[in-house]
């Protein structure tokens, strides 16, 4: 279960870095002044983060590791 757990873990982080690097190289097409690209940046940064916290605690409970998310199921 551990292994399956780690190769999946991997393939996840591999497609979300696909799509972040996918969106990175599309950001700089959008007219926008330089405080927003900025702020674009941030925010997609936070919400990447949360989603791969997020997995990582779901892949860690399919392997039988109880992880305390703060009452979420």
């Amino acid at each position: 279960a551990m292994i399956g757990t780690l190769i999946g873990l991997v393939l996840v982080l591999v497609v979300i870095g696909a799509i972040y690097w996918g969106v990175q190289q599309l950001l700089p097409l959008i007219p926008l002044a330089e405080p927003f690209h900025t702020i674009i940046r941030v925010i997609l940064v936070v919400i990447l983060v949360l989603i791969i916290v997020w997995i990582i605690t779901v892949l860690l409970g399919v392997a039988g590791i109880h992880v305390n998310t703060f009452g979420f199921r």
